[in-house]
């Protein structure tokens, strides 16, 4: 059977419940998608759902049985796989007698498919040969990943009896033993950097090693921001005997969900050292696993195995998508957002949908409402900031933290308080209140803006999949919470799977009329706007240190557009933008020239 990819995209995860069954719905032709496995809460009523709706047995798994985090997540991942397995049956039986439904997944593949050029010459024959198609669709079609995501920082203590369980019981080591202890042979996307003791805790499953064969049943996928971060975290793995299969490199700002920016580093140059250090992060990383292997008596590998290095955020257009394939060399392009307007593939409720096809770029925004503490897309307009600006006009502040996914903040208990809590808001707004008479009353309002535009995130980006599927929502009204990127702007209309795969591959082009420009110069904007304003921002004592900190972001911008005047110079794909590109380039380079740094005392 043919192991290679059939799609050069895939689809990342977005929110808790936006692709909780993606693969479900589009892992059968062929694309890869993430699933988040942090709630297992919504996981539970996903398998519930779905197990009724393909006649499955369903065993509810209760909150009092021991390791129920663990086993709930391992039960719908087995329940997933289940399901897309039976699907890419019936699909490639489907596409085998129906004329149509072959033309319909001809049309979805890449043009330079060497599959897509078999199943055509299919197609123009006379006689419809259903058995020699099924021969081939058997031999060389495999379903799409059913990968998962564990943000690395929602690893929350748990208590029992008001004692502290041991870190086998925190929120993502249940989440990682609840994949490593499904059927599937898939991938865990780790995100939001790196988490020592949830990463050595891989240590304790086989499937993360090699087999005889030199093969990895579960594999590691590490989200990352720039080369140097890629090198430590899979230095660190390899130490363990582990290898890192994918590195994912995304966009800091032009991206969904949190924005973790990079000290000004753009993701042409970062793109760029990836692919000319391919080769030493492997060999790197090789070196190091193959000692651990030795020593924890594992099985050895002869030679590195694969790595691929992906990318993510920002991507609209099918010469952006081409141009990170051919220039970067990367593996696959993450198309995200773009998703959120295809039912097909995400789960979403249809009040949402229609937000964000007439969301405009003003309407897209950096927010602060994250409990994490992290820059958090955001898009004006959604049910939660209706429902959360009624509760402050009413003078009541917070949520009643049903799930308690992000209670990470220790400032006030060692089992941890949510920032986006009415408990710890109530607090936080009782020693402001205390220092008013110390305070201009402009400051004042900042701070108590900074304490109560926190929003429960773990009811919020969930709850979309309870409106979608008709389940009830018990508790206080939260509202959805979603988190497209700036990209999102420049896509106004629901469009079919068929649609946005067509366009991805240049076939069709869904975007709205007008400007739109190119990905590079979209992220840029972004990364010179954060600049300026988190020095007008900054409020305490500016240090030699931070004066050195903004010092570095700003030659950092500088050195990313140097390399984009050359890229673009060079670059035949989008000669007809070069003249507007280079124009943007140079207004920046200016306003980027003129920001001062502010100086240490």
């Amino acid at each position: 059977m043919n192991n290679k990819s059939l799609h050069s995209f895939h689809i990342p995860v977005m929110g808790l419940a936006y692709t909780i069954d993606s693969p479900i719905r589009v892992a059968q032709y062929g694309i890869s998608s993430v699933i988040s496995i942090i709630d297992d809460e919504i996981v539970e009523k996903m398998r519930e759902l779905y197990s009724k709706k393909f006649n499955l047995t369903f065993w509810g798994i209760s909150t009092n049985e021991e390791d129920y985090r663990a086993r709930r997540i391992s039960a719908y991942l087995d329940m997933v796989d289940t399901i897309v397995c039976e699907k890419f049956e019936s699909f490639k039986k489907e596409i085998s007698k129906n004329k149509e439904a072959l033309k319909g997944f001809i049309n979805m593949l890449p043009n330079a498919s060497t599959i897509k050029n078999v199943l055509l010459r299919f197609d123009r024959q006379k006689e419809h040969d259903a058995l020699a198609i099924k021969n081939f669709v058997d031999t060389h079609l495999i379903p799409g990943n059913i990968d998962v995501n564990i943000m690395t920082k929602v690893d929350k203590d748990n208590f029992k009896n008001n004692k502290q369980l041991p870190a086998y019981y925190n929120d993502a080591h249940s989440s990682l033993r609840g994949f490593a202890q499904s059927k599937l042979s898939s991938s865990v996307v780790l995100s939001a950097g790196m988490n020592p003791r949830l990463y050595s805790y891989l240590e304790e499953f086989d499937d993360f090693f090699p087999d005889l064969d030199g093969g990895l049943r579960k594999k590691i996928i590490l989200k990352v921001s720039d080369f140097r971060s890629a090198m430590i975290q899979g230095n660190f793995l390899a130490k363990k005997g582990l290898w890192v299969s994918e590195y994912r490199v995304e966009s800091g700002l032009n991206c969904g969900g949190h924005a973790f920016a990079t000290e000004g580093m753009l993701l042409g140059p970062i793109m760029e050292e990836f692919k000319q250090r391919k080769e030493e992060l492997i060999q790197s990383a090789h070196s190091l696993m193959i000692t651990a292997l030795e020593y924890k008596g594992k099985y050895l590998v002869s030679k590195p195995l694969p790595m691929k290095i992906t990318v993510q955020g920002g991507v609209g257009t099918s010469d952006e998508h081409e141009f990170l394939l051919s220039h970067y060399e990367a593996d696959s392009i993450g198309w995200g957002s773009p998703f959120l307007l295809v039912p097909e593939a995400t789960t979403l409720d249809s009040e949402t949908r229609q937000l964000l096809m007439k969301a405009k770029a003003e309407d897209l925004f950096l927010s602060n409402i994250s409990p994490l503490g992290v820059p958090f897309n955001a898009i004006k307009g959604t049910s939660n900031e209706t429902l959360k600006k009624l509760k402050i006009s009413n003078n009541k502040f917070g949520s009643s933290c049903p799930k308690k996914l992000l209670a990470l903040s220790k400032e006030f208990s060692p089992k941890g308080i949510c920032t986006a809590s009415k408990k710890y808001q109530k607090i936080k707004l009782e020693e402001l209140e205390q220092q008013k008479n110390e305070l201009s009353e402009e400051t004042f309002q900042k701070n108590k803006l900074s304490i109560i535009d926190k929003s429960c995130l773990c009811v919020g980006l969930s709850n979309s999949a309870y409106l979608e599927h008709g389940m009830e929502i018990k508790g206080e009204k939260q509202g959805v919470v979603i988190c497209p990127g700036p990209n999102l702007a420049f896509f106004d209309k629901e469009v079919s799977l068929s649609q946005m795969v067509r366009h991805i591959y240049g076939n069709v082009n869904i975007l709205s009329d007008g400007y739109r420009p190119h990905m590079f110069i979209s992220e840029l904007k972004l990364y010179v706007d954060y600049f300026k304003k988190e020095i007008e921002a900054f409020s305490g004592k500016i240090t030699n240190s931070q004066s050195k900190k903004w010092t570095g972001f700003k030659e950092n911008l500088l050195a990313g557009i140097a390399y984009y005047n050359n890229l673009f110079q060079d670059s035949e794909m989008f000669k007809k933008d070069l003249k507007m590109i280079k124009h943007q380039l140079h207004n920046y380079r200016s306003i980027i020239s003129n920001i001062k740094i502010p100086t240490g005392a």
